[in-house]
């Protein structure tokens, strides 16, 4: 029976499910490699990925066949006891990128907890326990606990949940990264960036910029961290987006496309700042868990294979060249494409919202970004008709956008 708490609930007409998405009116029943559909048999082409999490599309037989055998065999242990595909997938991660050490988490919000606590503690460990605050930049998106939408600081993030965890220095997204400098005090703990802003727009941060704030995490004695949630993965051609530039950070945290669909993140160091991360520091209850592994582990089978990046980079070089005539064909709509690898976005002359509710209406999933921005984040296994496919219904979608832009300008003559 409810309680007089629910009778009230009732009377505000609140939902079952909490309200904190502006979801759109379709409901996906089924999907197969790049295409995706609803309960009334209508296809779409998934140029969103789950917002970059579909990495592998749907239902890739890979994955399916290693979590299907999985789930006969064992679900849950615990971090009690060993766990074999943690101790596998952690070896073949290590032999792909800069870390020594990691801790696997259910997503890249509890890998940014991780990162950030391990900051700390590393300076703590090493004599500087004023050392803890930690410079982020604007447009930035690194969760939604406290402590990370702290470190965004944007207004949409953190209103309501104030006051806000204490230990962040916001700057601008700088083009030249030496302005970081001046930020820097006696209590800096690490410079977090991503190396392609995802939520923000999709910005990538340049080599040269990457180098600076390595040479200025050096000189003060800090950190570098990287939030490779969403450009990590095989996103930009590249495991990881930062290895398209010579430099390594200290700490990185990646999610999203590691799982392919499963939850699953990590937090990836360094031995040096492991040393500081020993037995009681950190925990979680299903971080880790067999059945993430197994697919982790199958995720990595696939995207290490012969010629999979290449075919990111080719595929990647076709959508862009594609979408940049696209723009030529459509300046009223199309103000820039931009991005890295098959991590693309449109900024827009024109409401974002507007432009995703067409695409979808045309059969495409996009989803919308930061700086009037839409990204595209197509699956890495498409191929050259899914990127055709794409771009016809992205012409379909500017010229529904133009007429209605034109509509409204003549009304607004007319008006006059």
């Amino acid at each position: 029976m409810k309680n007089s708490q629910s009778d009230n609930a009732d009377q505000n007409l609140v939902p079952p499910v909490l309200p904190t998405y502006a979801r759109a009116d379709v409901a996906f029943e089924r999907g197969e490699g790049v295409y995706a559909w609803d309960k009334d048999g209508n296809r779409y082409l998934d140029f969103g990925s789950g917002i970059g999490v579909n990495n592998l599309g749907y239902c890739h037989p890979v994955l399916v066949k290693a979590l299907t055998e999985q789930a006969g065999k064992i679900w849950h242990t615990s971090n009690l006891y060993r766990i074999e595909g943690q101790e596998r997938l952690a070896e073949r991660l290590s032999k792909e990128c800069f870390a020594d050490s990691m801790f696997f988490t259910n997503s890249g919000a509890e890998a940014l907890e991780c990162a950030i606590k391990m900051a700390r503690k590393f300076h703590n460990d090493n004599g500087n326990p004023d050392r803890y605050r930690v410079i982020t930049f604007e447009g930035c998106f690194h969760g939604r606990t406290l402590a990370t939408i702290a470190a965004s600081g944007a207004e949409k993030l953190v209103k309501g949940f104030g006051p806000m965890m204490d230990g962040f220095d916001h700057q601008p997204f700088h083009k030249d990264m030496s302005k970081v400098e001046a930020a820097i005090t006696e209590e800096t703990a690490a410079i977090l960036i991503e190396p392609v802003q995802g939520e923000g727009g999709i910005r990538p941060v340049s080599g040269e910029n990457l180098q600076i704030l390595r040479d200025l995490c050096d000189k003060h004695g800090i950190l570098l961290m990287f939030d490779e949630v969403q450009c990590g993965m095989g996103r930009t051609g590249k495991l990881f987006a930062h290895q398209h530039s010579p430099i390594t950070p200290d700490i990185l945290a990646t999610a999203k496309g590691i799982g392919g669909g499963f939850p699953l993140g990590a937090c990836m160091t360094t031995d040096r700042v492991a040393q500081c991360m020993k037995a009681g520091t950190h925990g979680s209850t299903y971080g880790g868990n067999p059945l993430a592994m197994a697919v982790g582990n199958a995720v990595l089978d696939v995207m290490l294979a012969k010629g999979f990046m290449e075919h990111v980079d080719q595929m990647s070089y076709e959508l862009r060249k594609a979408l940049v005539k696209l723009g030529s064909s459509y300046p009223d709509v199309i103000d820039v494409v931009r991005g890295k690898g098959l991590m693309l976005g449109l900024k827009l002359h024109t409401p974002v919202p507007e432009f995703i509710a067409a695409a979808l209406k045309n059969g495409l999933m996009v989803v919308a970004a930061g700086d009037n921005t839409v990204r595209l984040l197509p699956p890495l296994i498409i191929a050259q008709e899914h990127i055709d496919e794409g771009i016809g219904l992205l012409e379909k979608t500017c010229a529904v956008v133009k007429k209605a832009v034109d509509a409204k300008k003549a009304d607004s003559d007319t008006g006059d």
